[in-house]
């Protein structure tokens, strides 16, 4: 990701230290190695986007079972409009 970059912001920003811990389980999981220091701009967009989909699918899993444990967790309110610094 370029330096500067704004767009990328989290929705819930305290969930930002949860969601890069998450995002570092996954790469082990699949077997990346993440280089040291965290930066993976170098790594191909393939790899970069292996993690993202099994971030999404581990996170819709997640879901589907509270609701087939009968458990509705709450949804947050998400609006495609940037928050005013």
């Amino acid at each position: 990701m370029a330096q500067g970059q704004t767009r990328n912001r989290k929705l819930i920003p305290q969930a930002s230290q949860a969601m890069e811990q998450f995002k570092w389980e996954t790469a082990a999981e699949l077997g990346i190695q993440v280089p040291q220091g965290g930066y993976m701009g170098d790594l191909p967009s393939r790899v970069n986007g292996a993690i993202g989909g099994n971030m999404v699918r581990k996170m819709i899993a997640a879901y589907e079972q509270s609701l087939a444990q009968g458990t509705v967790p709450p949804t947050p309110q998400v609006t495609n409009k940037q928050p005013t610094p």
